[in-house]
């Protein structure tokens, strides 16, 4: 079995984790920023715990989906 052929299921795994990832995180400026609320009033946030690790695993998981697709380009 060649990397071929299993490259498209491995893309299709890391995109799903990748948007359970991103779909898990909070938002830090919320809809108050987007609407040109000030988002530099408020308390400091800093990460901790397990969304700490959620950020860190959604950036490890968006680096391999990119190695991912560079594979996939050159296999082309």
């Amino acid at each position: 079995m060649s990397i071929s052929v299993v490259l498209p299921y491995i893309q299709i795994v890391l995109s799903v984790l990748l948007i359970g990832g991103v779909l898990l995180q909070r938002s830090e400026a919320g809809l108050g920023g987007a609407f040109g609320g000030d988002s530099f009033g408020g308390a400091q946030y800093e990460k901790r715990g397990a969304e700490k690790t959620i950020f860190r695993l959604t950036i490890v998981v968006g680096i391999l989906f990119a190695i991912s697709a560079l594979v996939a380009l050159i296999l082309q």
